[in-house]
């Protein structure tokens, strides 16, 4: 651990940034080139005291799951990424957990997405990362770690998860759940311990997962139509459009009113509501 070496580093890749790259206005007395701290702060969810703490470091030790906000609060590489972590003294996250490092371009592009919601997610349907709108539509993810970050497994293994989605529309779900995961673990090659550990915990613990995996249907999620249930809005119906990173582990979701739905007018509603009383969460 060299906490002094970790916030000259951290305040290196500060400056380089500009505020637009970030989706923050520059502002017209600027005294920085790059980022201001309480600017750094707010993008990683942590106090302003906190993270001028971790500047000087004068003994603030940043936790694996501050050190993911950081990375992509400052658009780290992965090789950035993985000397913050080693600074700190911190173990590298497991690929595809929900501290995964985040794909630049798909932040740049989450960034820019301001009118929609818009999110970042694994192959294994674990949400990184979140805009706005997405957390008012969807829902922010449970904060937890290891298996029950994927989506995919909550939705076999705790039922109470479905009710994002109207009864009807479960069966439907539940078949490219399946079918989206059987590509990722193919893609991944058969020693992966992350997605043959999920599949062999939800073989276990899901007949219906067992019985769809045993039919073996292979569809990679690229595009649907969905209907979202939303705690004040009622039912919404969206496009889900997803874009791939090129080894397809990860990919960014936005999400589009349907034309001739009241969906236009909902989805311009969710900016007025924010992100109060939100209990759904689609990927």
């Amino acid at each position: 651990m060299n906490l002094t070496e970790l916030g000259a580093f951290l305040k290196s890749r500060r400056d380089r940034i500009r505020p637009a790259t970030v989706g923050l206005p520059h502002g017209p007395r600027r005294r920085v080139p790059g980022l201001r701290r309480d600017e750094v702060a707010q993008l990683a969810g942590a106090s302003v005291d906190y993270y001028i703490e971790l500047e000087r470091g004068s003994g603030a030790q940043p936790s694996e799951q501050m050190l993911a906000a950081l990375a992509r609060a400052l658009r780290l590489s992965l090789d950035e990424r993985d000397h913050l972590y080693h600074l700190a003294g911190r173990p590298l996250p497991r690929p595809g957990s929900a501290a995964t490092h985040v794909h630049p371009g798909m932040l740049d592009l989450l960034s820019r997405l301001t009118t929609t919601p818009a999110q970042v997610i694994t192959d294994l349907h674990v949400t990184l990362v979140q805009n706005p709108l997405a957390v008012a539509l969807c829902g922010a993810p449970p904060a937890t770690t290891g298996m029950r970050a994927s989506l995919v497994y909550r939705w076999f293994a705790e039922p109470a998860t479905r009710s994002m989605y109207p009864d009807a529309d479960h069966a439907y779900h539940s078949r490219t759940f399946v079918a989206d995961l059987r590509a990722a673990v193919a893609r991944r090659g058969g020693d992966d311990q992350e997605a043959n550990a999920l599949v062999a915990e939800l073989l276990r613990q899901s007949p219906e997962f067992t019985e769809l995996w045993e039919e073996h249907h292979v569809a990679v999620r690229r595009s649907d139509r969905k209907r979202i249930v939303h705690p004040s809005l009622g039912v919404i119906e969206v496009n889900c459009l997803s874009l791939f990173t090129e080894d397809g582990r990860q990919r960014l979701l936005w999400f589009t009113p349907v034309v001739g739905t009241d969906s236009v007018e909902q989805l311009e509603l969710l900016a007025v509501l924010g992100t109060q009383d939100l209990t759904v969460e689609p990927t």
